[in-house]
């Protein structure tokens, strides 16, 4: 569920109108709801009640300050995957205690900033990495405390781009070779092996690749044991998606009461790192027709959004349903191309829709926006980066300005000899 729906013909996020953000704000511009995000995290964090647990929000997803003090007011901790991620983390006030370091490419100056900063543990995901961990506990003088992250080879029936638990992935650790890393990890003066992880990927619709990586990794976790590893943490990652068209995914709810079976006798804190299931339906892009072209075989609405803006249709060919902000009646459906300003043909939105006729000045919504969206938008074509705003009941905030010109050449000099 979330906090966007229509008021007398009118989109409205929460108790604002989209119209007003558009003539406050301008557009386009990203709109989250601060009701739809606290509703959203107390749905996963209490369907785990039963469970001794930590719940990381993905920061990936989404990494504004305001809606990482959020999650952090709400009792979450993060997961992050970059130096970048961890000081936007610290700064927004997520304890360190419950800050997770993933990532495959973890440099040592990020290494030494997280154990500075003594983050829960890292997410181990080579050999190369654990001896780059052990060389930097060593320089700090203190253990490092990891979870070996574990590619136990599940189908997680998602995107390609967004699978990360089977063996072609470039993530994790073989599930046969676990033993031997952490025998390894045994013999390294500076690394304490704490706990598992596995992340099978994102935007799962079942709960059977969950349930089947869990029990790979449950058998781990007793051969580990068996051989004096003492795990305290079990880290099942996140992924649970969420509803963009047509999917039906499970509830947190319902995960919860799938592998909560097998984990009450486990003996460890369970660690969960949802992002797109908390953040994905709090936001939409709100975007406004430019122009209408009829082309030889399509028509075509032209908005101010772009795919700078929202990379994941150009990139995934994901679907995110676009409504009109002001409901007509009786309007006529067309089949048309939404795209953008952007010199790409591949700069799209939507194709193939059909929608309610849009005509230049009206307003669209792109629903489902609010994971995977700002975070991944870029400054090509020297096109400056749109404003975020947060809704809560009555009021707006923005919580990022829309970037000026000038911002695109921060940091740029020309050098003497071509003055």
């Amino acid at each position: 569920m979330h906090d966007f729906g229509y008021k007398h013909g009118e989109l409205y996020c929460e108790n604002v109108a989209l119209a007003r953000i558009a003539k406050e704000v301008g557009t386009p511009c990203y709109i989250y709801s601060y009701a739809t995000l606290t509703s959203h995290y107390r749905a996963f964090d209490t369907a785990f009640q039963d469970i001794p647990h930590i719940v990381a929000f993905a920061m990936k997803a989404n990494s504004n300050l305001a809606i990482l003090r959020t999650m952090a007011r709400e009792g979450s901790g993060a997961d992050i995957v970059s130096g970048g991620e961890l000081f936007r983390a610290l700064m927004a006030g997520v304890p360190p205690n419950k800050i997770v370091f993933a990532g495959v490419g973890k440099n040592r100056e990020e290494i030494r900033q997280a154990l500075d900063a003594d983050v829960l543990m890292f997410n181990v995901e080579s050999s190369a990495e654990l001896h780059a961990l052990d060389d930097v506990g060593a320089e700090a003088k203190r253990k490092v405390r990891v979870a070996l992250r574990i590619n136990p080879d599940i189908d997680p029936k998602t995107h390609p781009y967004i699978s990360t638990g089977l063996k072609k992935s470039k993530f994790g650790i073989s599930a046969d070779r676990a033993l031997d890393e952490f025998k390894l990890a045994s013999s390294l003066q500076h690394i304490d092996v704490v706990g598992v992880h596995a992340h099978i990927g994102s935007q799962l619709t079942d709960v059977t690749p969950f349930v089947d990586s869990l029990k790979k990794v449950l058998g781990l976790i007793e051969t580990l044991r068996a051989n004096g590893a003492a795990i305290r943490y079990l880290n099942i990652g996140g992924g649970l998606g969420i509803t963009y068209s047509d999917e039906t995914p499970p509830l947190p709810k319902e995960l919860a009461k799938a592998v909560s079976p097998l984990l009450h006798d486990l003996k460890c804190i369970l660690i969960m790192e949802p992002g797109r299931v908390i953040v994905g339906n709090a936001g939409v892009l709100m975007t406004r027709v430019l122009y209408t072209k009829d082309g030889e075989d399509k028509k075509f609405i032209i908005v101010d959004a772009a795919m700078n803006d929202l990379i994941r249709p150009s990139l995934y060919g994901a679907y995110h349903e676009i409504k009109p902000v002001q409901e007509t009646p009786n309007t006529k459906v067309e089949t048309v191309d939404v795209v953008g300003p952007v010199c790409e043909s591949g700069d799209f939105l939507a194709k193939d829709r059909s929608m309610p006729e849009a005509r230049s000045g009206d307003l669209l919504a792109v629903m489902s926006a609010g994971a995977y969206g700002f975070v991944m938008s870029s400054n090509y074509n020297s096109r400056p980066r749109i404003p975020e705003i947060l809704v809560k009941g009555n009021d707006l905030h923005v919580i990022r300005a829309r970037e000026e010109y000038a911002d695109l050449v921060r940091g740029e000099t020309i050098p003497d000899f071509l003055h």
